[in-house]
Parts: structure tokens; sequence; C-alpha cells
């Protein structure tokens, strides 16, 4: 995701911070957050689909009553915990991500090292190429310096929130000894999850060869939402860049409007916008996660035509879903 280039760290670092909310909340809003999967959503392994409320039969019936409106270009998918999928559009071929990859990078971060909910998490030092990589002006990037001390905490947001490749560069680094070792992860992680059409060439969704399918983010997402602090992070609204003297907001701004809790943008000019969107609702008394990936909007225009486009078919889609679907479920 281009920008322009990150502002020159101040004179002064202080003790990395972020804006969050205060350790309690941060506690409660993880559990509330995990309700859906206590519940009975999440049954089965990480990598399956949803489970359905009712019959096959029932679940298709229900998805092809809601008349989404699903996106006219590119590729779609709309899934709800514990009732199933609500359909998939648009031919699922590889198509690049952009930064939607670093759901992935984040991912096989918090699995090999785990936090708890609220916790900074480990202390990672930033390397000279980090601190260098702050400055770019062809990327988004989020600034660090040398031999400065960060919590795992602080990177993940600084990699999510503002989307910094620089900290998704230095995350893998910090994770596996190289970038290629942690791409390596990547694969065999998406794998597991059964994202048979996903392929990963770096951490940061600069690439191009990076590639994934609509139905291969959903599964991801998925997965990654059942880790309290990957939806901590991914809920977080903004993050100040200790010492630099800039707060960055999220970049999905879907957030906090229709029961969005996340996910991640990405957006790029061969990529098009790019949006896997976490939303939750109570229907009939349960609470449900209703998850959604776009991909490919716009492509071949500018980022900021394809990131509008990408948010425009989110929203769009979210508001069907949870305008419609209590009414579907209790016709069925």
């Amino acid at each position: 995701m281009p920008h322009s280039p990150a502002p020159a760290p101040a004179s002064r670092f202080g003790f990395p911070r972020s804006l969050l909310v205060p350790l309690a909340a941060a506690l409660a809003l993880a559990t509330g957050m995990g309700t859906w999967y206590a519940l009975g959503g999440a049954g089965g392994p990480a990598g399956a689909p949803a489970p359905a409320a009712g019959s096959g039969d029932t679940v298709a019936a229900v998805a092809k009553s809601l008349h989404l409106p699903w996106p006219a270009e590119g590729q779609a998918s709309v899934a709800v915990e514990g009732i199933g999928s609500l359909g998939t559009r648009g031919e699922q071929r590889p198509v690049p991500i952009a930064s939607v990859t670093k759901v992935m990078t984040a991912y096989v971060i918090l699995k090999e090292h785990p936090m708890r909910a609220g916790a900074p998490g480990a202390a990672v030092t930033a390397d000279e190429q980090a601190a260098n990589e702050s400055y770019s002006s062809v990327e988004t990037t989020a600034p660090v310096l040398a031999g400065r001390t960060y919590t795992q905490r602080l990177l993940l947001e600084l990699m999510m929130v503002p989307s910094g490749n620089n900290v998704a560069r230095l995350l893998a680094r910090w994770g596996a000894g190289s970038e290629k070792a942690f791409v390596a992860k990547m694969n065999e992680t998406a794998a597991a999850l059964g994202m048979e059409r996903t392929t990963y060439t770096g951490v940061s969704g600069m690439e191009t060869s990076t590639r994934s399918t609509a139905a291969d983010q959903l599964r991801l997402a998925r997965a990654a939402m059942k880790d309290p602090v990957f939806r901590e992070i991914v809920a977080t609204r903004t993050v100040e860049a200790p010492g630099a003297g800039v707060t960055f907001r999220n970049t999905n701004k879907l957030l906090g409007r229709d029961g969005v809790i996340g996910l991640k943008t990405g957006s790029s000019t061969p990529a098009g916008g790019n949006l896997v969107w976490a939303s939750t609702q109570d229907i009939a008394g349960t609470p449900r996660l209703i998850l959604g990936v776009v991909l490919h909007q716009r492509a071949g225009t500018s980022p900021a035509e394809g990131s509008a486009a990408a948010h425009e078919a989110g929203r769009a889609l979210v508001t069907a879903v949870r305008a419609t679907l209590p009414d579907a479920l209790a016709r069925t």
C-alpha cells in the first residue's frame, strides 16, 4: 500500500505505547468477542467450513433468499459462524491480495509466539533494515528506531493498523531468523488450513506473486479470529508510533460501524482494493460472527480508488447480511 514518506522520528524516543483501551477493558473485549466460539460456532478444525445451524439444504435456501449485493467485479465470500456459508461470487482464481497478506503474517507470529489478551508480549529489538525502511516513499511504513526495543504487541499494531510493511518484515526476521524462512511457515500454515489456492512469496503484500482467493482468505480469517489477541489488535482504532509524534488510524474504514470489529485492508494497482471484515450480531439471542472478503476491486486503477471500491462493496454486504439474515433464518 503506497503512501507518503513516514514522518522522521523525533530526537527522543519514549517507551512504546499505543492508544488502546485500558487493560481491564481489553480483557473484557477479548472475552466478549469470543462468545460465538464458546456457544459452539467454532466446531471442527480451524480450517474447516463453519458448521450449519440446520441441514445443508436449509442453509443454502437461507443464503439464496438473502439476495446479497455481491460486487460486480473481482470475487467475494461471506459466512456466519454456527450457520454456514452465505455464498461465494466471482471466479475463485488466485489474485494479488496486497496487505491482506499481513493477516497470515500476524496469525503465524501469534501461533508461534502466543500472547495473553491485554499483555505486551515479547520484547523485539528493531534492526537497521527496519529503521531504514521507515522512510520509504513507495510503500506504507511505520517509524521505528534501530536498536530500540519494542513490545511484540505494539509491532503487531503498527503492522496491522497503519499496515507497516517494514514492521511486517521485522517481525518475520524476529520470528523465523529470515523472511524466507518465515514465508515458508506462512505457506505451511496455509496448507494446514486447507487454503489450496494460496501462495505467499512475501510477508507484507508488496509482492504481486503473493496470491489467494476470497474463499481461502475467509478460511484464514475464521482461524485468526479465534485468537483473542488477534481480535484485540484488528479492533484497534488508532496506534501511536512512540517518539515520532504521529498517531495512525486504522485503514479499515468500516471499523466500529454495523458491528464491525476488524479485520484488514489491502490495496495496490495490480491487486486493486481488498478487504477482509468481521462483524458481530445477535441472532435469535445468540451472538454470531459474520466474516466477509472482497478481493480485486477496481484492479489496475490507483490504490485509493481500489480501496474505496473495496470498502463500498464490503459495507454493502455487511449491512445487507445484518438487515436480512435474522428474518431469513426465522422463516426456515
